[in-house]
C-alpha cells in the first residue's frame, strides 16, 4: 500500500500532510482556520496566515500527519 503525502508551499515553509496519519484532532483547523479549512480543496491554503503562525499550529499536531519544512530556493506550489 502506498502512503499519500501532499505538500503545500509558500514558498518560505512547505506543509506537509501524510493523511494515513491523521488522527482527526481539529487542532490544525481550530486552530488556524486561514489555513486549514477541511471543507474546501486543498484543505491546506499555505497562504492563509505568516510562515511562523504556520510553523506554530503544525508543531502543536499530536499525530505527526503535518510536519513542515524550510524552503531553500524551490518554487511554490500546491499539491492538489
Amino acid at each position: 500500500m502506498e502512503n499519500i503525502i501532499k505538500k503545500y508551499s509558500n514558498g518560505e515553509v512547505t506543509v506537509v500532510w501524510k493523511p494515513d496519519l491523521c488522527q482527526h484532532a481539529t487542532f490544525c483547523w481550530k486552530g488556524l482556520p486561514g489555513v486549514f479549512n477541511p471543507k474546501v480543496r486543498p484543505w491546506i491554503d499555505p497562504y492563509g496566515a505568516s510562515t511562523e503562525q504556520i510553523v506554530g499550529q503544525v508543531e502543536k499536531c499530536p499525530s505527526g500527519a503535518l510536519s513542515y519544512f524550510y524552503n531553500k530556493g524551490e518554487e511554490n506550489g500546491i499539491e492538489t
